[in-house]
């Protein structure tokens, strides 16, 4: 596969994972400073990553749930919990691993994530 492939098939993971919505937002955002990094993500991140057919997408949610978590980022946990409702998981699973983030990362970093669930899954 080829770089221009991989970035494709990386938009259309990002969409079908994002929704259209975030991505269109995103690359309205795009400018010289950031493009570079736009398409390294386009093409890593979502092109190689997400494309691999080991891991299925619900899977992959809760990883990066759980990473987001462990590294207190707010701002993307939120993001990923709507993906992760795009890709098919449950609040139940949702719960279920912050539970166990409340374990591994600890409960200050559980709780906030537990809170940003709560306003996701609000809509708000």
């Amino acid at each position: 596969m080829d770089e221009r492939e991989r970035y494709e098939q990386g938009m259309k993971v990002r969409r079908a994972v994002l929704g259209d919505a975030h991505v269109d937002k995103s690359l309205q955002q795009r400018n010289e400073f950031n493009e570079e990094f736009q398409d390294l993500i386009t093409r890593y991140a979502w092109g190689e990553i997400w494309n691999r057919p080991v891991l299925p997408r619900q899977t992959r949610s809760m990883l990066t749930l759980a990473m987001m978590v462990a590294l207190n980022r707010g701002d993307e946990f939120r993001m990923h919990v709507r993906a992760a409702l795009n890709n098919g998981v449950t609040r139940e699973e949702i719960r279920e691993v912050l539970l166990q983030t409340a374990i591994y990362c600890g409960v200050p970093a559980a709780n906030a994530a537990f809170h940003i669930a709560e306003e996701v899954f609000g809509g708000g």
